[in-house]
């Protein structure tokens, strides 16, 4: 059984790593999955605290890329409308243009948004810019996170 679970965790640890960048698929969550069924064998164990801190991190991380890009449209100027459009955008892109609407859908919605508001195309880009920017956070702390799950597992894999 130790194998079954070693092998799902592997495979776990891998889409953890690919769902970083791929947007439809929710990286750190899959890569504590691959950290919680090594622990679930008979022969590798993590202590508890390392489980319910990394548990903690990976929600946070993954609330955090929803969150990201709309701070990132506030803190290039943009307004509630900018705001609210790139959640907007965010939503719209990952349910209707899949894989890359995640990435286009927000920086679309922020410009939009600002756009309707009144702003004039430069400040309206300069918006979207920042909810991109946002994007590009979100993700490289979605890579931190499930990079740092994935030596954790490999290490324990191997040292034990």
């Amino acid at each position: 059984m130790d194998y079954v679970l070693i092998g799902l965790g592997v495979l776990f640890m891998i889409s953890g790593i690919l769902g970083c960048v791929l947007p439809v698929i929710p990286g750190p969550p899959l890569s504590y999955l691959g950290v919680l069924l090594l622990h679930f064998t008979e022969r590798y164990q993590f202590p508890p605290r390392f489980l319910i801190i990394w548990g903690i991190l990976t929600a946070v991380v993954y609330a955090l890329d929803y969150v990201i890009p709309a701070w990132g449209t506030k803190r290039f100027g943009g307004s509630k409308r900018g705001v609210w459009g790139s959640v907007i955008g965010l939503v719209v892109g990952l349910f209707f243009f899949p894989p890359f609407g995640i990435i286009i859908g927000p920086f679309l919605g922020a410009v939009i948004g600002e756009l309707t508001s009144g702003k004039d195309s430069g400040v309206a880009i300069k918006s979207g810019f920042g909810s991109f920017i946002g994007f590009l956070v979100g993700t490289l702390l979605k890579l931190i996170t499930s990079g740092m799950m994935t030596w954790y597992f490999f290490k324990e894999l191997i040292v034990s």
